[in-house]
């Protein structure tokens, strides 16, 4: 194993995957107290790949674009966790998402990564509760048929809300 792990952060186009980022940056150096306004992006076209040092240990993180769907697996090799991201407040959008993590949760070279899947966008007063979107999502049984150690988590990549839960490894084991 390299002493820098690669975890890829893959979900829809706008689901908040280049803020989470930026908000994990700014949590890790200075905590949740020093957040501040949340930083303004644009929707990422190829990848953006970002150190981070959780639990002393160095873990470069690769956004891939939602547009870049269609090749995200060329980026699955030497992957030893996933970030999926979901958009809990765009209903319209869960069951494509649902497909795209089927898709890379059937992919051979992730059969072994550890995944963790966020429902962002908790702080928007349309979101679903957790029960309601996991439902839909299917959660019970992607998790049956999974190869994988999934966790499950909600955030707010806007508010700062789940960051910490995040870094510590907290969530929903097994979904």
């Amino acid at each position: 194993m390299t002493s820098k792990e690669m975890c890829l952060l893959l979900g829809a186009t706008g689901v908040g995957k280049t803020l989470l980022l930026k908000r994990l940056q700014k949590f890790i150096v200075h905590g949740l107290d020093e957040l501040g306004t949340p930083p303004s992006t644009l929707p990422t076209v190829g990848t953006n790949l970002t150190d981070l040092t959780v639990k002393k240990k160095k873990v470069t993180v690769r956004e891939l674009g939602g547009c870049m769907g269609p090749i995200w697996p060329s980026y699955f090799k030497d992957c030893s966790s996933v970030i999926f991201m979901v958009d809990s407040a765009n209903i319209a959008q869960i069951s494509s998402s649902c497909i795209q993590l089927l898709s890379v949760l059937s992919a051979e070279p992730l059969s072994k990564a550890s995944v963790l899947i966020l429902f962002n966008k908790r702080d928007m007063p349309c979101t679903m509760s957790l029960i309601e979107i996991k439902s839909l999502f299917r959660m019970d049984d992607i998790v049956a048929s999974a190869t994988q150690p999934i966790t499950t988590l909600e955030v707010s990549a806007r508010s700062g809300e789940g960051l910490k839960e995040m870094i510590r490894g907290k969530g929903d084991q097994r979904g």
